[in-house]
């Protein structure tokens, strides 16, 4: 009896692994992100304040599809938000981490980022960085789907960057970025075998349906498995094409020009200028 249970375990370990070979699937997701961002009252009052953190959190709740295939997935924004506006008071949010359709290939450990700023496409192409996750006994469900817990801790800029308010610079654009120790935690699910998830996460034994780094939280809402309609997944090919580095040098001088152009043009209103990095 002992050994007829044995095969079968075995029978059904291969049966899971050929059936895997060719499923595709979509993952809905929704972020969020914390912000907590303080003002110098004279500046902005405690009223302003508030609205202006309410308009903030509705801009980084977003909807993003993951639709994949053993090795490739593509990651877009469902639908885009306009700019927050409140009166007289314009906001002006620049996500440096952004993306408009994120192409992985995990076999290959590359990504193309296809983004559109400042009314110019680039076409980012990179490799993949490898995680050194750490293992956890944790487990919990995310609907249907069991999941295990899994860390990574590493080394990055404090999320706000800057903040000018009327064109008044904050200190911290004076200053190199401060860094801070930020502890990942992601949830991962064996039951979908593909080693991706939202964003750039990937490297795990499953899909990854949440993901927190301290600031912002992603959160797997539903799955189709091998849904009617074909998953088509195409590797973006439109915009200039420059490395994670060239981009990221790009912004920066860009976000410059941008700042200069708003304290020569500002008028008597209130312009509020978050950078928000990735």
């Amino acid at each position: 009896m002992k050994t007829v249970i044995k095969v079968f375990a075995i029978l059904m370990v291969f049966t899971t692994i050929a059936n895997a070979q060719d499923f595709t699937g979509v993952a809905t997701y929704k972020t969020k992100r914390k912000i907590d961002i303080q003002l110098d009252s004279s500046q902005v009052n405690s009223e302003m304040h508030q609205k202006m953190m309410d308009m903030l959190k509705k801009q980084f709740e977003k909807t993003f599809i993951l639709s994949f295939n053993k090795e490739e997935s593509i990651y877009k924004e469902e639908e885009k938000l306009g700019a927050p506006q409140m009166g007289g008071m314009q906001m002006v949010v620049v996500n440096t981490g952004g993306s408009d359709i994120l192409y992985k290939n995990t076999k290959e450990e590359r990504y193309t980022n296809q983004n559109d700023v400042f009314g110019k496409v680039f076409l980012i192409k990179d490799q993949l960085k490898k995680e050194d996750w750490q293992f956890e006994s944790d487990t919990k469900n995310i609907g249907e789907y069991t999941c295990y817990k899994a860390t990574i801790t590493r080394e990055q800029p404090k999320l706000v960057s800057g903040i000018s308010v009327n064109g008044d610079k904050d200190l911290s654009q004076e200053r190199e970025p401060e860094m801070e120790t930020v502890t990942v935690t992601a949830w991962y699910t064996p039951q979908i075998p593909i080693n991706n998830g939202p964003a750039n996460y990937f490297g795990l034994p499953g899909l990854i349906l949440e993901v927190n780094d301290g600031s912002e939280t992603i959160i797997c809402s539903k799955i189709v498995m091998n849904p009617a309609d074909k998953v088509e997944i195409t590797e973006p090919k439109k915009g200039k094409e420059v490395t994670q580095e060239e981009f990221d040098k790009i912004m920066e001088k860009k976000l410059k020009e941008m700042e200069e152009r708003y304290n020569s043009e500002r008028g008597d209103g209130h312009n509020i200028e978050i950078k928000i990095g990735g």
